[in-house]
């Protein structure tokens, strides 16, 4: 996985899977001003390259704010990533999406750290590229990354009761540096439907493209069910 040199949770909430699933990392430099920006693209080409000397199967881009800010990003991102690796790549924004179809969901609720201008394009990106429509979202408040990674994951339960709606297919988690992976199968049983996080989305949509097919239990209905998609 690539993920901004910022984050310290991927690292964490990966480390913690079955022993026969090796994680290998590269970070990435900050590309822009604000808080949420993509990532250096020379950095994501020189890591993409690195980990395919590592022989790795499949790359995730771990930085779903990143799709957001270009229509095309996904694309032309894939395409460096695997022209540099050899290797198939995807980014964690196409993977909730993906995860989403899967399950069937196209009305969401979000909670997220995410300003209301990033909920905003990560909205439009998801009606527009997978036709999953935001009907109730809020924003969590975090200012930057490092804010981001020592969030409490309860402000997210407390988001869900206030926006949760019989309506709602799924809820979902954006946010690569939060650390929220322990508490996806206790919020569906709470919530009586799926939760979709980053992390979690990103790690189904790489089983995916390898093509394995063993469950993780306790990590949502999404890792337990591996839906194809």
């Amino acid at each position: 996985m690539l993920v901004p040199s910022t984050n310290t949770t991927n690292e964490i909430e990966y480390g913690r899977l079955a022993p026969d699933l090796q994680v290998h990392t590269g970070r990435l430099g900050k590309g822009g001003d604000t808080p949420f920006s993509p990532s250096k693209d020379a950095d994501v080409a020189y890591q993409a390259q690195l980990l395919g000397e590592a022989r790795v199967e499949v790359i995730m881009l771990a930085q779903t704010s990143a799709s957001l800010f270009a229509d095309d990003y996904d694309a032309v991102t894939v395409k460096r990533m695997t022209d540099a690796s050899g290797v198939p790549s995807l980014t964690s924004a196409q993977a909730i999406g993906r995860a989403l179809k899967a399950l069937g969901a196209s009305r969401v609720a979000m909670a997220t750290p995410y300003s209301e201008e990033v909920i905003g394009r990560a909205r439009r990106y998801y009606q527009t590229k997978y036709g999953v429509e935001t009907v109730a979202w809020e924003s969590l408040g975090a200012t930057n990354a490092y804010a981001i990674g020592k969030m409490d994951a309860s402000l997210v339960e407390a988001a869900f009761r206030r926006i949760d709606r019989p309506d709602i297919d799924a809820l979902v988690v954006p946010g690569g540096n939060f650390p929220t992976m322990d508490r996806i199968a206790a919020w569906e049983r709470q919530f009586g439907k799926p939760v979709i996080t980053t992390n979690q989305a990103a790690l189904w949509a790489v089983l995916q493209a390898m093509k394995v097919d063993t469950p993780l239990p306790g990590k949502g209905r999404l890792l337990e069910q591996l839906p194809a998609g």
